[in-house]
């Protein structure tokens, strides 16, 4: 009698700490991401093929072509501390102003490769601090145009993804 006891008492033990588990959830990543806007002087069409020359120039996979004006493109992958393997995500995103014009907004975010206890092995997304190649990716874009057509562009703004997406309160 004293040994079922226990050993109810272990097996209802067993099952209450096995169900609170140490899983955790996925990490918010609402605010990871920086963007840099611009507006070319020049129609969707040429900013579009620009922005394709840029990405295969600068070697990045290309993940996605939306002929609505969206880019999702990879840079290579690296490690990092010889295990971790990490990229960065680029979202171009162009959307005409006008005839003449296109805004572009090039978007990056931070990935490493890993596995959570609630997650299937995958890229996880990590808050991107370094702005140097999305800037540098919109530059290039701004060149090329300005190379092919002699038009000129004009910076619109350079904040993070949050804070561009975002309306100004009134």
């Amino acid at each position: 009698m004293r040994v079922a006891k226990w050993l109810s008492i272990g097996l209802l033990l067993a099952a209450v700490l096995s169900s609170a588990g140490c899983a955790r959830a996925a990490r918010d990543t609402q605010g990871f991401a920086i963007a840099d806007t611009a507006v070319l002087e020049a129609p969707f069409e040429e900013a579009w093929q620009s922005a394709k020359a840029v990405l295969r120039e600068r070697d990045y996979d290309i993940y996605t072509r939306d002929k609505r004006g969206v880019f999702v493109a990879y840079s290579k992958m690296k490690r990092s501390r010889l295990l971790i393997p990490k990229r960065v995500k680029f979202t171009i995103a162009l959307a005409p102003v006008s005839d003449n014009a296109t805004e572009v907004t090039v978007e990056s975010i931070r990935q490493v490769f890993g596995v959570t206890l609630l997650t299937y092995p995958g890229w996880h997304d990590r808050q991107t601090t370094d702005r140097s190649e999305t800037q540098a990716i919109l530059e290039a874009i701004q060149a090329k145009v300005a190379g092919g057509t002699g038009a000129t562009a004009s910076v619109a703004e350079s904040a993070p993804a949050s804070q561009a997406n975002s309306s100004p309160a009134s």
